[in-house]
């Protein structure tokens, strides 16, 4: 009898397994179960371009009907899993139908975090093609909206809101908020961004309570001012979707807990991916869980390659990569970028549009790099980032990159 791999979470880190899985030649029977009725979709389009409607649907499809057919899988759509049989490896579905497993991949993801404060309507969330579908709906009924959180979502939402033409203001507590991220200099760049667009911002400021409803909603700040708007969109982080989890026994903490092979924590034969696995790092020694595309990707083929080659597995050691469209600049962020010593920037000449970053770690070795519009600098100093090396390497590849360089 063949083996069976049952996938929890059709979203891109189930979706690119199943896909891992039959390239590197897995030939048991694949089952894909999703609470959602879309066909598999990808989720950074709903911030950028399906929202600014520069993408239709068939742009954001992760997976054709054809290639769910030629792959055979069996993907069950609109029914979420309720719970995990363990000893039995068995989960049992929301509609009390019953699936065993040989191997079983959790990748359920993670939920936009629910918005604190109460209002009528017209208060918006971004995590799924549903949400993204309202939004932009209400986008064009609306002149202005006001964007709670100035992380990348809430950057991206800005964005596609003024491609709108709305009047967008954002608000977070953080006086810099892509500061957590890129370090305070670099991020008042993406502040000046904001503003060279037409955007508002109060950073600095926590929203005290949202009260109206669509089309006449109060923002009350915590210093006491009142904001107004037609529209407002919460972008305040994501929760790890686990609590289906919750009566499995398996560790739980801010994700499902995996070792370094993306193995839940003492199971041999489940294995977590994407945004709901918090791994443990060998290179950097602790427990992450990373919200990004690429993570997700890289981590499904490591996950792969381990249910195929159980005799062979290999650790997972991912150098972060992750990208955002912000009004006309494209960026890219590698590496470590965050808890470093210090960080260079360089800009070039010929273009103040264009600009890197370069980060040093506490050992003096370059540990991550921003890009904004050089994609050439990015992909080359993303190889430096596989070995340790010193920060004048990355600084003389961007030097000669500039224009008038000698090649």
């Amino acid at each position: 009898m063949g083996s069976r791999t049952v996938v929890v979470g059709a979203s891109v880190g189930g979706i690119k397994t199943v896909q891992a899985l039959r390239s590197q030649g897995y030939a048991g029977e694949l089952i894909v179960v999703d609470a959602e009725s879309h066909l598999p979709y990808d989720k950074p389009p709903l911030s950028k371009g399906y929202l600014n409607e520069s993408l239709g649907r068939d742009r954001v499809n992760l997976i054709s009907e054809a290639e769910i057919n030629s792959l055979v899988i069996d993907l069950k759509l609109g029914v979420g899993a309720k719970k995990i049989d363990v000893a039995g490896n068995e989960i049992t579905l929301e509609d009390g139908g019953r699936i065993g497993y040989d191997n079983l991949i959790v990748a359920t993801g993670a939920r936009a975090r629910l918005s604190p404060w109460e209002a009528k309507d017209g208060v918006h969330l971004l995590r799924t093609l549903d949400d993204s579908e309202r939004l932009r709906k209400d986008f064009h009924g609306a002149r202005s909206v006001i964007v709670v959180g100035g992380g990348f979502i809430g950057a991206e939402v800005a964005a596609a809101a003024r491609h709108h033409g709305l009047e967008v203001t954002i608000v977070d507590p953080l006086e810099v908020p892509m500061g957590r991220v890129l370090g305070d200099p670099v991020g008042r760049l993406f502040i000046k961004l904001h503003h060279l667009n037409g955007v508002a911002t109060h950073f600095g400021n926590g929203v005290e309570a949202i009260t109206g409803s669509k089309g006449d909603l109060t923002v009350e700040l915590t210093d006491g001012r009142l904001l107004y708007g037609d529209l407002v969109v919460v972008g305040i982080g994501a929760v790890p979707n686990t609590e289906w989890l919750a009566s499995s026994g398996l560790l739980i903490d801010n994700g499902l807990v995996c070792d370094e092979y993306c193995r839940a924590d003492g199971q041999a034969n489940i294995f977590g991916v994407g945004d709901v696995a918090r791994w443990f790092h060998p290179k950097r020694k602790e427990l992450v869980r990373v919200e990004h595309w690429t993570n997700a990707v890289e981590q499904a083929a490591c996950v792969a390659h381990n249910i195929v080659n159980p005799s062979n597995i290999v650790s997972y050691a991912p150098i972060a990569y992750v990208w955002s469209d912000q009004y006309d600049w494209k960026i890219q962020i590698a590496g470590e970028t965050a808890r470093v010593a210090d960080f260079v920037v360089v800009e070039d000449p010929s273009n103040e549009n264009r600009f890197a970053a370069v980060y040093v770690d506490h050992s003096g070795n370059f540990c991550g790099v921003v890009t904004v519009n050089w994609p050439r600098a990015m992909i080359q100093c993303r190889r430096l980032l596989e070995n340790e090396t010193d920060i004048s390497r990355p600084l003389n590849l961007l030097n000669d990159l500039l224009p008038g360089k000698a090649k």
